[in-house]
């Protein structure tokens, strides 16, 4: 389970109720919740998308995609009904943060999808759990039927002639319907693979209605927004990036743990001062900044700000802010064929690229690290990765590509020091295993 901590340098916004009992709505009231849903609701649907516009929240999923833009996106009018979709399938290897939001605060989440519903004047919100979150789902289903309780949620919300209803749904353990039309094609009942695009979800999405999809940590932070004002809360992040980040930093340091930090923040400030540093003396020798899709980065590379435009300046992604630190002591050939393993086994199977690619990747890099590869084995991984990326239906393929093609770059050195027959450098045992 991931450590609730605390540092000096946070900014408390999404997390400012944590570990107050605001799963609880009587303390969650008391606490200023629901009070953004009537400011939305007296405010109308141009006033909310104008806030969300100034806040410059863009999406926490990993994507990045500015919130109010994307709500802007979806038609006045529609034969068909409306839909608000909340993606709290949190699969990405490294990433922790949305579970936080579900146990401490899931009235934030309801909160949110209201507010969202209003925007695009839609009657009907889903939120998508992760399967494997499912003593969550209690907590959730729990906060639902006390906001339809008290009247917050329903034909008639705050006593407004406006309905908005919502329902929860857990997944079966599928990392792929974390991908939106994926995620659309699980919640209809069918197999989890992505649709082709266009159409987009804000025009064509759950059951063929116009549907905005939302991160959890995304919808969370809405009711913040709008307590503080959308410009002010722009303010607290960097320049085209509004706002706090939840980053969820794993690894060798030495205070593990998810913490609320500025977009924009040093990522090497957050290694070495905010998760106390490596442990036991040791050096750093790489991170992944945001969550096992992200490009690796060395450690001459990590004095960068953490937000969606730094992060690509640099050569990777922020991803969904799972920040994985490794030391001196990690095999990266190693830690590649865990990575490939992943998303070998969690490929929808829909598309060839992805289907194979993936599987001749943890093949390959199952035998050159076991000792029996060859030289050209090198080129090869690289060479598969690179013909993936851009040739898959949804981003899975991109997302095993990109560190694959980054793990080879940066650490090519170390895939030679497997050659010839030779055991892995940084074994814990002598035996050598041909595979």
């Amino acid at each position: 389970m991931p450590t609730l901590v605390s540092h000096p340098d946070e900014v408390k916004i999404v997390t400012r109720r944590f570990g107050q009992g605001a799963a609880n709505i009587d303390k969650y009231i008391e606490l200023g919740g629901y009070t953004s849903t009537k400011k939305a609701l007296d405010g109308g649907a141009e006033y909310i998308i104008n806030e969300m516009k100034a806040s410059g929240l863009r999406g926490r999923g990993g994507a990045g995609f500015p919130t109010g833009m994307k709500w802007s996106f979806v038609p006045k009018q529609s034969e068909k009904p409306k839909y608000v979709l909340i993606n709290g399938d949190e699969s990405e290897p490294g990433t922790c943060k949305d579970h936080l939001i579900f146990l401490h605060d899931p009235h934030a989440v309801i909160e949110g999808t209201i507010i969202a519903g209003l925007a695009i004047g839609a009657k009907t919100g889903f939120i998508y759990l992760r399967g494997e979150y499912r003593y969550l789902l209690e907590i959730m289903e729990k906060a639902i039927a006390d906001a339809y309780a008290k009247g917050f949620l329903g034909k008639n919300i705050f006593g407004s002639d406006t309905e908005f209803n919502i329902l929860s749904h857990t997944g079966a353990g599928a990392y792929e319907v974390g991908e939106e039309s994926a995620l659309m094609e699980s919640l209809e009942g069918k197999r989890g693979i992505p649709r082709i695009k266009p159409p987009f979800p804000a025009v064509v999405g759950l059951y063929g209605g116009p549907t905005v999809i939302n991160n959890a940590e995304t919808i969370a932070t809405v009711p913040h927004i709008f307590e503080m004002g959308g410009a002010e809360y722009a303010k607290v992040g960097s320049e085209r990036n509004g706002g706090t980040r939840l980053f969820g930093i794993s690894g060798h340091v030495a205070r593990p743990g998810v913490y609320e930090l500025p977009m924009g923040y040093n990522l090497k400030k957050m290694i070495y001062e905010v998760a106390g540093g490596i442990p036991n003396g040791k050096k750093l020798k790489a991170v992944v900044p945001g969550g096992s899709s992200t490009p690796v980065l060395l450690p001459e590379e990590i004095d960068i700000g953490m937000d969606f435009d730094q992060a690509a300046k640099a050569g990777t992604m922020l991803g969904s802010g799972g920040v994985v630190v490794l030391d001196e002591t990690v095999c990266m050939v190693e830690f590649a064929l865990r990575t490939i393993k992943f998303y070998q086994h969690e490929s929808c199977g829909w598309c060839i690229p992805c289907r194979e690619g993936t599987d001749w990747l943890k093949k390959t890099m199952t035998r050159f690290h076991a000792g029996a590869g060859v030289a050209k084995d090198i080129d090869n991984i690289r060479y598969l990765a690179e013909n993936m990326m851009g040739r898959t239906f949804c981003p899975l393929g991109d997302a095993a590509a990109m560190p694959t093609i980054g793990f080879v770059k940066k650490f090519r050195a170390e895939f030679e020091a497997h050659l010839d027959g030779k055991p892995c450098p940084f074994a814990k045992h002598d035996v050598l295993v041909h595979a």
